[in-house]
């Protein structure tokens, strides 16, 4: 019973320790990476196309003292998911030496002689613990209304709809990405630059599938790039690789456009349709997602680019809802 126990504890230690490739789908992982610049720290405004609240970033290389302080700024809540993994991190470690040393003394965390069969036991509850903490964060993250960002921005949406600027050709149900008013009225983005960010949303899959970093090197930011890199790495240390076959934009819409010195941003929610898959290597074999059903994803892509006609780059992926 006793030997059943350990090689449970094991497999479950094994499986923790592969579930965060598990979310390495596509490109940016299904993860909130990058930067908005001075607005990194504050959720973009809601669009028809995305109407719930951007996900706070996961990865991000701006520091919040570096962002202008404005109202509905973020940074309060990501500095504390910074405690909060800090903590989890110190106190797990602590428990993870004890338990190494009780396990090598021949008695783990609780005493009776257990050893390593009590301490893989351990494991498995810390692990469960784990889980569920980060089940529950997700669900609270994913509920947060989304940030205001002051009275103009809010009104956005809010005025009478007006026909796409000529040029844009519907795509799909929804159509092709509608232009929405600028945050500030600084930055006029036309017809040329929706068809631009339209094709960096598939050119940038297709590179991701191919494992091709010269590519993306043409098509984002440093950080992004080094952001996709070490997802690669990862993917690549288990022998892994994903793919994302007939990715299809159906709608999208300007969330907001800024100037920052010399740099112009843009934040485009973008809907989009796709086959994300997963393969071993070894075996060629699906470990994740599917080759046959589509799924949907709605994404908030930023792209930056030097002013006044510079060629956009990738600057940051956020998820909603």
């Amino acid at each position: 019973m006793r030997r059943q126990a350990t090689i449970l504890s094991a497999l479950a230690v094994v499986l923790l320790a592969l579930a965060p490739a598990l979310a390495e789908a596509r490109a940016g992982g299904r993860a909130s990476s990058g930067s908005r610049g001075e607005r990194t720290y504050q959720a973009p405004p809601p669009t028809n196309t995305a109407p719930g609240a951007a996900q706070r970033f996961d990865r991000t290389a701006t520091q919040p003292g570096t962002a202008a302080a404005r109202p509905g700024a973020m940074a309060p809540g990501a500095a504390a998911a910074g405690q909060s993994r800090g903590f989890l991190g110190s106190f797990g470690g602590a428990l993870l030496a004890g338990g190494l040393i009780g396990a090598l003394l021949g008695y783990g965390l609780f005493g009776g002689g257990a050893g390593l069969g009590a301490f893989l036991g351990m494991l498995l509850q810390i692990g469960l613990i784990v889980l569920a903490v980060m089940f529950v964060m997700r669900l609270i993250r994913g509920r947060r209304p989304a940030v205001a960002e002051g009275p103009q921005q809010g009104l956005a949406f809010q005025a009478p709809p007006q026909a796409p600027p000529q040029g844009l050709k519907p795509m799909g149900a929804g159509g092709g990405l509608k232009a929405a008013a600028p945050a500030g009225g600084t930055v006029e983005i036309g017809p040329s630059d929706y068809k631009a960010f339209e094709r960096l949303l598939v050119e940038v899959n297709e590179a991701w599938s191919r494992r091709d970093l010269a590519a993306l090197r043409q098509m984002a930011t440093p950080e992004m790039v080094s952001y996709f890199a070490q997802d690669l790495r990862d993917l690549e240390a288990r022998n892994w690789r994903n793919e994302v076959r007939d990715l299809r934009f159906e709608q999208g819409d300007l969330a907001e456009a800024w100037r920052e010195g010399d740099e112009e941003y843009a934040t485009v929610a973008m809907r989009f349709s796709l086959l994300d898959a997963t393969f071993d290597n070894a075996t060629g074999q699906v470990v994740e997602g599917s080759t046959t059903e589509r799924e949907t994803a709605t994404e908030l892509w930023t792209f930056v680019r030097k002013a006044p006609a510079g060629r956009w780059m990738l600057s940051a992926i956020q998820q909603t809802g």
